[in-house]
């Protein structure tokens, strides 16, 4: 007997017939068959109307002159054209003559371009509204707001220390290392500096074992997070809850924490999926954006990674038609053959002496010290090899290069078909 499974694979499908005799498990999120009650415009509005932990919106804008509206950068599929005109309308019947400035929370990305704030916000926000586009590395507006629990200095956005009230729009999904994205993270590392953003990104604590997918208790990153919010004076959060269509499915508003938390909570339960260790555990990044390189692929590696055997093989699925994805990642992997000598040396580095990408490369290797990596792409073969992996161009031929390093044909297959939407419970 066989089982078909489809794995996201760049904007197609690659589909493969298992053994049922070698798959142990499917490892699946259950948020696609969640049917929500309301439509995409009703869910953000009741979450408005009966906010979390806080009063409305509109009662928190009267008598502020100076309301920021922290948003989500090109990088984010957060549905601001819903999400903004509700906020606008709110923050307005409160106080209608408030100067409200939207402060694009690009963390250390490029600059949000005039097209891509158009085709976030539409033409009418870009063109009638006040929007900032913050900018990590412009010393001159920068304000410290003290020292992080983490020891690092937090520097954020003149521009939000200086509100009357600051809010937020944005997102939740599982992410690799902060636990969940949205809440805090329009704040660190949204609006941050970049060296407060590098301390907060540290080898100790990308090392921590609550660094991990879906976990905020006692996890690091997300404490100093929520410090530099809170020290922020963040006071209030639109967030939602997306399908792999980017539709909204689930919207929460109110309290920084409480309606962060009880969107996490609706993740967890919607997302959540019992590990099943195996000989082989096979991953995706979920196909087009998310696998357009190598960079991006340690989230969907760290699904494997928390399923597979020790001394095991992962089998990750990621086209990376843009190749690596940065020099300073590539480097950090690709200039050294030894990948215990790669980890030492992040480990030792002082959280403020953090380089860019650093994190992202750690991970990669605390996944291949616990298996080796098949990369399945569009890349050359000696690139993939130089980033200490092996190179395939299908499952099979990975399946069997699986085998082959397993030094048995008779093993245990565990199948995640999008790596990035799932929460793997140990």
């Amino acid at each position: 007997m066989t089982k078909e499974i489809l794995f996201p694979y760049g904007k197609e499908k690659l589909k493969y017939a298992f053994d049922e005799k070698e798959l142990a498990g499917v490892l699946t999120s259950s948020i696609e068959g969640y049917k929500p009650e309301f439509d995409e415009v009703t869910l953000v509005k009741k979450a408005l109307e009966e906010p979390i932990g806080s009063a409305k919106l509109s009662e928190l804008a009267k008598g502020k002159d100076n309301v920021v509206i922290i948003a989500s950068d090109h990088t984010r599929p957060v549905p601001s054209k819903i999400i903004m005109p509700l906020m606008l309308e709110e923050i307005r019947k409160g106080n209608p003559e408030a100067k409200i400035t939207i402060l694009i929370a690009t963390g250390c990305h490029r600059g949000t371009t005039k097209e891509e704030l158009i085709s976030k916000f539409g033409e009418e926000i870009v063109e009638n509204e006040q929007i900032y586009i913050h900018d990590c590395d412009e010393r001159e507006k920068l304000t410290n707001i003290g020292v992080l629990p983490s020891g690092g200095v937090c520097e954020v956005n003149s521009i939000a220390a200086e509100a009357d009230l600051l809010v937020a729009e944005g997102f939740i999904e599982p992410h690799f290392f902060a636990g969940f994205s949205g809440g805090r993270k329009s704040v660190l590392p949204g609006i941050a500096g970049r060296t407060t953003v590098l301390a907060n990104h540290c080898s100790e604590f990308i090392n921590h074992p609550n660094a991990r997918t879906g976990i905020l208790e006692n996890n690091p990153i997300h404490e100093d997070m929520l410090w530099a919010a809170k020290k922020a004076k963040l006071q209030f959060i639109v967030n939602v809850v997306l399908n792999s269509e980017k539709k909204v499915i689930y919207a929460v508003a109110g309290d920084l924490e409480e309606a962060h938390k009880r969107g996490t909570d609706f993740l967890s339960a919607q997302c959540g999926a019992k590990a099943v260790y195996s000989d082989i555990a096979i991953s995706t990044n979920g196909g087009y954006p998310l696998d357009q390189n190598v960079y991006q692929a340690p989230k969907g590696m760290t699904a494997a990674e928390a399923t597979v055997k020790q001394g095991g093989v992962i089998i990750m699925l990621a086209s990376s038609t843009d190749g690596t994805g940065g020099d300073h990642f590539y480097h950090q992997l690709a200039d050294e053959a030894d990948i215990n000598k790669i980890m030492d040396m992040f480990l030792q580095r002082d959280r403020n002496a953090t380089v860019p990408d650093q994190w992202q490369a750690q991970v990669m290797i605390r996944v291949l010290m616990r298996a080796t990596v098949i990369y399945i792409s569009e890349m050359e073969d000696a690139m993939i090899e130089k980033m200490h992996m092996i190179p395939a161009h299908s499952i099979d031929e990975a399946i069997k290069k699986a085998k082959e390093i397993l030094g048995k044909t008779d093993v245990t297959i565990t199948a995640i078909p999008d790596g990035i939407s799932v929460v793997v419970q140990r």
